[in-house]
């Protein structure tokens, strides 16, 4: 068979599997199965073994499961809190007020947890009440936060951005340093929606009363200071060369650990429940990978990435053109797929292709995370939903509709980066 003609049944298995309820990585190991079993005569059983050692046995992937256990840690402590108490001093002047308590926690808590779900459970658990009991717009709340949450995946240590750069061979620590001002940008979209928002519709705000004076606010400031003071020497140390990710990582779970101990909460309990959280959490991504690296080969033997270059290649599509078909694609995938399997599931036969079109696959990775993000407040199966369904109790229809504003704003922000690669390029530069 035509190896252009083997994609469209192998997307069929897939999603068949996928329909059936099967979990998305052996999923993926079954479609690399067939596509070695029905369209080669290479034996499945050795690639199999060659595939999932090669690409676990990797120094850089261990970088993941100690991102995930700083976050874990952090999860059980008390900075969650201690964040709100600083920040809320500060954010009285701007339209919005509390609001955007929202925006700035939830890209403090994404250097923190590299996982859009637990930047979402974190900050909600703490705002949402507050800003409920305040009598601020509910939607407008749920909405920001869904929006804002999404940043776990953006602002490093980004989990994600692992995943990739160890499938696309990009520099992790680039990565993470790239996806510094897409963030900030982001942030500052969400954050200018509250603002205008704000002045369009004073009377749907309460009025704020409380009024503290810069001493004051410098004094509840302090409770900021030990988060930010791990932002820096986790990141710091990745941009200045003095770690690698995993070596930065290990400094971010003492550091988290650390914390954890001076708020008092670090018991025995706490401790085996953060481990195995992240030992959960990281072997269903490692599974994801393994199952992809495997699907990855097949699809090598079979010939079908070559082809789809050659046929994408015929078409002359630009590089803009290709840009906004895929971004269609993802958003149709995010609708049924989490974000980490979208990434290992389309890596190899995608990456060929953007790199015959000319584009620079470090700034694809940053205009794939965000992509991606969208899939995390998109129904059915957006995680952030589900978790902000389980804090508010409303039903996820609602949620949803409420999310819609920021959802567009983050199609904004992918136009952004289309339009100026430089947002993306312009820090990994000065490395």
């Amino acid at each position: 068979m035509d190896a252009i003609a083997i994609a469209p049944v192998l997307l069929v298995v897939l999603f068949a599997f996928l329909g059936l309820g099967v979990w998305v990585a052996i999923s993926l190991l079954a479609v690399g199965f067939v596509a070695l079993a029905g369209f080669t005569n290479t034996p499945p059983g050795l690639i199999l073994a060659n595939q999932v050692w090669s690409n676990m046995a990797s120094w850089t992937l261990t970088a993941l499961p100690l991102f995930i256990w700083m976050g874990e840690i952090l999860f059980r402590s008390r900075v969650s809190s201690d964040l709100f108490k600083g920040l809320s001093p500060w954010l009285h002047w701007f339209p919005g007020q509390l609001l955007h308590v929202n925006v700035v926690g939830s890209g403090i808590f994404a250097a923190f947890s590299g996982s859009s779900s637990a930047t979402c459970a974190m900050v909600g658990k703490v705002s949402l009440p507050e800003l409920e009991h305040r009598n601020y717009p509910l939607k407008l709340a749920i909405g920001s936060l869904a929006g804002s949450s999404t940043l776990g995946l953006l602002i490093p240590p980004s989990i994600i951005m692992i995943v990739y750069g160890v499938a696309s061979d990009v520099s992790i620590a680039r990565l993470f340093v790239a996806g510094i001002l897409p963030g900030l940008m982001l942030m500052a979209i969400f954050s200018s929606y509250i603002a205008i928002w704000s002045l369009t519709h004073r009377d749907s705000l309460p009025r704020e009363t409380e009024r503290t004076t810069l001493v004051e606010r410098l004094v509840l400031g302090r409770h900021m200071l030990p988060a930010i003071s791990l932002i820096v020497i986790v990141i710091g140390s990745i941009y200045g060369g003095i770690a690698t990710p995993t070596e930065a990582a290990a400094l971010g779970v003492m550091g988290a650990l650390a914390l954890a101990a001076l708020s008092g909460l670090l018991s025995w309990s706490a401790f085996w429940d953060g481990l195995m959280g992240a030992m959960l959490t990281s072997t269903m991504i490692l599974f994801i990978v393994a199952g992809a690296a495997f699907l990855t080969a097949g699809l090598g033997f079979t010939g079908v990435p070559r082809a789809i270059v050659i046929w994408v290649s015929s078409m002359e599509v630009s590089a803009t053109g290709l840009l906004i078909i895929l971004t269609l694609v993802f958003l149709v995938l995010g609708c049924f797929i989490d974000g980490i399997s979208i990434v290992v599931l389309t890596a190899a036969v995608l990456l060929p292709v953007v790199q015959a079109a000319g584009i620079d696959l470090l700034w694809f990775g940053i205009y794939l995370v965000l992509v991606v993000e969208l899939s995390m407040i998109t129904p059915p199966v957006g995680f952030n939903l589900f978790i902000l369904q389980g804090l508010t109790g409303l039903p996820i229809g609602k949620i949803a509709m409420a999310t819609m504003p920021f959802f567009l704003l983050m199609i904004l922000a992918v136009a952004l980066l289309i339009l100026f690669p430089q947002i993306v390029t312009f820090l990994p530069s000065l490395m």
